[in-house]
């Protein structure tokens, strides 16, 4: 039977009821029988259409909403974690850039070490081969002025002594002539 038919039916014979003229508050156990059972039937009903659905339907949000959480939780450890290896690289590039500096100092260094030391390595040649010039040229000086000197005393001596001396005895004058003029050099 239709819940709606019984309930009408119920209605109709409490309409009777009252036409009758019998007592009109009494407790019909038939009508809170069908009463009750209507409550839970409107229960089931309400809980099968509306409390489950909306149930899921929280549970599904509460769900989303603490997958967020743990995603936003996520993404902050993640990008400390980005930060500190950002830190971490930005740190490590800076001390290789310092070492190739320092690096780069150092062979600009040594580099500029072995120009000048280069550079006076040749200033030291170059003076000792303008000394050994100016040595040779003095020497060379030296035995021009001697041989002048020779010359000339030779051609005063003859003058002197008129008379001609010969090749072997005007050597012989000379390198005497030589070796005290050396000596006395020598000790001055």
């Amino acid at each position: 039977m239709d819940l709606l038919a019984v309930t009408s039916l119920a209605g109709r014979e409490v309409v009777r009821m009252a036409a009758e003229g019998e007592v009109l508050f009494q407790i019909n156990l038939f009508q809170v029988i069908i009463a009750a059972a209507n409550a839970l039937v409107f229960l089931v009903v309400i809980w099968t259409f509306a409390f489950k659905p909306v149930a899921a339907m929280l549970n599904t949000r509460r769900e989303r909403i603490e997958q967020g959480l743990k995603d936003a939780e996520q993404a902050k450890v993640d990008r400390e974690s980005a930060e500190q290896e950002r830190l971490a690289t930005l740190s490590e590039a800076r001390r290789e850039a310092n070492d190739i500096l320092a690096r780069a100092q150092k062979v600009a260094q040594e580099t500029r070490e072995a120009d000048i030391k280069a550079t006076k390595d040749e200033l030291e040649r170059l003076r000792e081969r303008a000394t050994a010039e100016i040595d040779a040229q003095k020497n060379k000086a030296l035995a021009d002025l001697r041989s002048e000197v020779a010359d000339l005393a030779l051609a005063a001596a003859t003058v002197v002594v008129g008379e001609s001396m010969t090749g072997d005895r005007q050597r012989k004058l000379v390198q005497e002539f030589l070796g005290k003029a050396a000596t006395k050099d020598a000790r001055n």
